[in-house]
């Protein structure tokens, strides 16, 4: 798209790296999205950048920090007779402690892969024998969709149609994250898709509460070099939470968005991979919607495993980069992934595949 022409232009991104390189001292920053993660990667930014600035990954891609527990459940729920469970495809290869959806589909199960939350309801129509249950995974990004779609059921008084809402909040995350011991990043580069729907003064107390400089950013090579330079300032001017992403992203966010999501869902705890259970950090159905909610439903699932020597959770808090994991690139690609994070085409493992492998 022609406007976008400037966020592309060879010579701005020289300019911005330039810039970047001018500043003093060097700088650690986390980017919580894993959009951004595979933006950062594909352009290079990480080794143009080297040494003033090291990038490191957060928790920013919701299915690498769903649960191996969770997991089970979807999978167990997908066994069950009479049920159809439709999921967005890039939650099919995701392994859990026995297999994967799409290990359970190669066994008989019905498992539908769908492209918008809507399509689970003209499944449920077209199926009226079987009870069809959408696997809600995702942020504040596509829980509306869900809660939309959940209310739309509930409103045609459709029988058969159930959620298993696996969501999860972002700021809660990021709370727990910046309060870990010995966890220290010099700034934030904050999630764009999130961010349209939360609005940016979501983020206000990791300034406010822990001091950590913030920025909100596109996708674009620009966009991110832009937040990388307004955080690598901040080391001297002090830290702010700032919009680079102005274009999309109001300090309210999307009202229309949030109330859909806030009358559906309610907070609750949740598990994270990496990070474990942290309070108010999911989203539940709330009583009016609770007849559709198939995460109440009684299942047989193993006790949750690990997954041969995987070490997804210490990339999402940042404590190892993907090529410091024996795994990587040997028994772990995104042909046979082991972990969940070589899986999502948003997750750091992924990413550093594609485009940041470091040859023998």
């Amino acid at each position: 798209m022609k406007y976008l022409d400037e966020f592309r232009d060879p010579g701005t991104l020289r300019a911005l790296v330039a810039k970047i390189a001018g500043l003093p001292g060097s700088v650690t920053l986390m980017e919580v999205c894993g959009t951004h993660t595979m933006a950062i990667s594909k352009a290079g930014l990480r080794q143009v950048l080297s040494p003033g600035v090291e990038l490191v990954s957060g928790p920013g891609c919701p299915v690498c920090v769903t649960a191996v527990a969770d997991i089970d459940r979807a999978v167990a729920l997908a066994h069950m007779p009479g049920v159809m469970l439709a999921t967005f495809g890039d939650m099919m290869k995701v392994p859990g402690t026995s297999g994967s959806l799409a290990g359970a589909a190669a066994r008989g199960a019905q498992v539908r892969v769908v492209y918008s939350p809507l399509e689970a309801l003209v499944l449920a129509r077209e199926n009226p024998g079987l009870d069809v249950v959408l696997l809600g995974v995702g942020f504040e990004t596509t829980a509306p969709a869900v809660a939309a779609t959940v209310r739309k059921a509930y409103a045609e008084g459709l029988c058969n149609f159930y959620a298993l809402s696996l969501h999860k909040l972002v700021p809660p995350a990021l709370r727990a994250l910046a309060g870990l011991p010995g966890f220290h990043v010099d700034g934030f580069i904050l999630p764009g898709h999130v961010s349209v729907v939360i609005g940016g003064e979501a983020y206000r107390f990791l300034v406010d509460e822990f001091s950590i400089p913030c920025v909100i950013t596109g996708f674009e090579a620009a966009d991110v070099l832009q937040a990388i330079y307004r955080l690598k300032s901040m080391k001297k001017s002090g830290p702010a939470l700032e919009n680079e992403y102005s274009r999309a992203v109001r300090p309210e966010g999307n009202p229309r968005a949030l109330s859909v999501m806030w009358e559906v869902f309610e907070p609750a705890d949740a598990e994270w991979r990496g990070l474990g259970s942290i309070p108010g950090s999911g989203l539940a159905l709330k009583e009016r919607y609770r007849d559709l909610d198939a995460g109440s439903w009684e299942v047989s699932r193993p006790e949750p495993g690990g997954l041969g020597g995987c070490r997804c959770g210490d990339i999402l808090c940042g404590r190892i980069r993907p090529v410091e994991c024996p795994l990587f690139g040997v028994s772990c690609t995104p042909d046979s992934p082991v972990g969940p994070c070589m899986v999502s085409t948003e997750g750091t493992c992924a990413a550093y595949y594609l485009y940041e492998r470091e040859e023998p």
